[in-house]
């Protein structure tokens, strides 16, 4: 049963992308009467990357009825490392590790997040022009045909959240000093490569390259499946600025890649593609009643931590178990605010370091194995634990 002061609260949600819509299913499950509010006007549901989640906590998000089970996923059971053979353009496997994950759409998660919200009032192109606090604790949130009031307003608006300034006057991410490409290609591209396409129905992919590295594993897309992709490396030559990323990927894997990966990122239509600087920042705090962050308007880590919607999703999940506990809204703010700013703060240290080792000081992967793989990431680990990375050391056999 919801707390009987969750039941009375009224909720608004700034942004009704993925941590916005999971707010919005916590705070319906918990019993309040919800509202979000979401600027775009077009269906979201066409951003077509992969992200990738535990499959412990894809399991209770269908369970607890956050996410349809019916939803396609693409789950994979092991890491392959690989990188080009010196001097040559055939690829040397380094090692295999267990490494469970459950990657899917971007689009299709949004889409059953977005269902499972039910009766939530979810009104599209209504981007928000302030947000305020009132003499009484109440939030009053105003869009171009008036103001709402509510008893707590989560910002869920994303890296560059104007709701977050509210909670951290000025903070702002900080760059990372390299990009991430990212993108997805149809699986015909993979139709003269079978043994690419066999690794990748088990495995999800790690290619080193020099300065940086390449991350690859198959999605569910609308029909047939995806291969997803994101490249991390260092900016390239100002020719291109502000142009499509899709031909510099393709020039970075002619260079960098073992042919047949080369082949495969060349090949055909990139259905989405684009360019991102890497950065990363955490509030100090991620409450403060009435007003809650959530995603990554709380805080953004470096994506080699793959948490973006994983943070999210476990924001909203906490979201609703502090709601039902009460007793009051502040409350479970409070609460909220100890555990999530504590888990961002974990995510943005683990992201850089993780950034070290595999972009700005990247070891010579071609003279690694197995063991030097292993023992490599367990210091970058330094005795913290991330589910990508539960077992270096646990080889696993071909």
């Amino acid at each position: 049963m919801a707390a009987a002061t969750a039941t009375a609260l009224r909720i608004g949600v700034i942004g009704g992308s993925i941590a916005g819509c999971a707010a919005a299913v916590a705070g319906s499950r918990a019993g309040a009467d919800v509202t979000v509010y979401e600027r775009s006007g077009a269906e979201l549901q066409d951003r077509g990357f992969g992200i990738v989640m535990p499959p412990p906590l894809h399991r209770g998000l269908v369970a607890s009825g956050y996410l349809d089970a019916a939803m396609e996923t693409a789950p994979v059971a092991t890491r392959v490392w690989l990188t080009r053979e010196p001097g040559g353009r055939s690829a040397r496997e380094l090692a295999r590790q267990s490494s469970p994950v459950t990657p899917c759409n971007w689009g299709l998660l949004w889409r059953s997040l977005r269902a499972s919200a039910g009766a939530v009032r979810y009104l599209r192109g209504e981007p928000v022009t302030s947000v305020g606090e009132e003499a009484d604790g109440r939030a009053v949130v105003t869009t171009a045909r008036g103001s709402e009031r509510y008893d707590l307003v989560v910002g869920a608006d994303g890296h560059a959240s104007r709701t977050r300034q509210l909670l951290a006057p000025g903070l702002l991410p900080e760059p990372a000093g390299y990009l991430v490409w990212r993108g997805a290609i149809p699986l015909s591209a993979l139709a003269d490569h079978p043994r690419e396409l066999e690794l990748l129905r088990g495995a999800w992919v790690t290619l080193g390259l020099p300065g940086g590295h390449g991350i690859f594993y198959l999605i569910p897309g609308a029909g047939d499946r995806l291969l997803a992709y994101a490249i991390y490396g260092r900016p390239p030559a100002s020719s291109y600025a502000g142009a499509d990323p899709g031909p510099y990927v393709r020039e970075l894997a002619q260079e960098h890649f073992p042919a047949a990966w080369a082949e495969i990122v060349g090949h055909g239509t990139h259905r989405t593609t684009a360019c991102h600087p890497v950065a990363d920042v955490q509030v100090p705090r991620a409450a403060r009643s009435p007003l809650l962050l959530a995603g990554d308007a709380a805080g953004v880590s470096r994506p080699h931590t793959a948490s973006g919607a994983v943070k999210a999703l476990q924001d909203a999940l906490c979201l609703e178990r502090v709601l039902r506990e009460g007793p009051t809204a502040a409350v479970a703010l409070e609460r909220y605010a100890d555990e999530r700013t504590a888990a961002g703060a974990h995510l943005v240290e683990l992201g850089r370091r993780m950034g070290r080792a595999q972009v700005e000081e990247t070891p010579d992967w071609a003279a690694m194995g197995q063991e030097e793989v292993d023992a490599w990431f367990r210091g970058v680990l330094a005795g913290t634990r991330h589910y990508l990375y539960e077992q270096p050391g646990a080889g696993v056999t071909a």
